[in-house]
């Protein structure tokens, strides 16, 4: 991403934490019927295998939360004076940038799920911005305070 000329960043938005722990909770039950069938192998396939093996399903549990946690927080929406940027990864080699400028935008979406979503924890949800070309839609799913966002880019285009 290069910045233009009088281009400065106002503010970078990651993805709030909350869905990431959720991510996480739910690759640790899928490998836990694993690591529960390791412990009832142990008389059949003895000691020695089933370090190694309870080696191997470490190291594989290891590397997929380090993809996991590298692929979600990569993604990123950048605020600055004159455009707005969205990078999003799909896969750790796969990104897609868009991006829009402050004056082209004309609504705001924003969309969040439950009366939970007033405290900090819960406070998170998609926001969406449309722009003059009717192709293009930035989408940030996760964003931490949307509304917040909404109202900070409503600001800048006024200035």
């Amino acid at each position: 991403m290069v910045l233009r000329e009088g281009e400065e960043i106002l503010k970078k938005y990651r993805h709030h934490p909350t869905p990431f722990i959720w991510i996480m909770i739910k690759t640790l039950f899928g490998v836990a019927p694993f690591y529960l069938f390791l412990f009832f192998a142990v008389p059949y396939i003895g000691m020695s295998w089933n370090v190694i093996l309870h080696a191997a399903f470490f190291v594989l549990l290891a590397i997929i939360v380090i993809y996991k946690t590298l692929v979600y927080w990569l993604d990123i929406l950048i605020v600055t004076n004159q455009r707005i940027i969205n990078i999003d990864y799909k896969f750790l080699t796969t990104s897609n940038t868009s991006q829009t400028f402050i004056t082209d935008i004309q609504d705001i979406n924003t969309k969040e799920k439950g009366i939970l979503s007033y405290l900090w924890i819960f406070d998170y949800g998609t926001i969406s911005i449309e722009t003059a070309a009717s192709d293009v839609t930035l989408v940030f799913c996760d964003a931490p305070d949307p509304e917040g966002i909404r109202q900070q880019i409503f600001h800048i285009r006024k200035q």
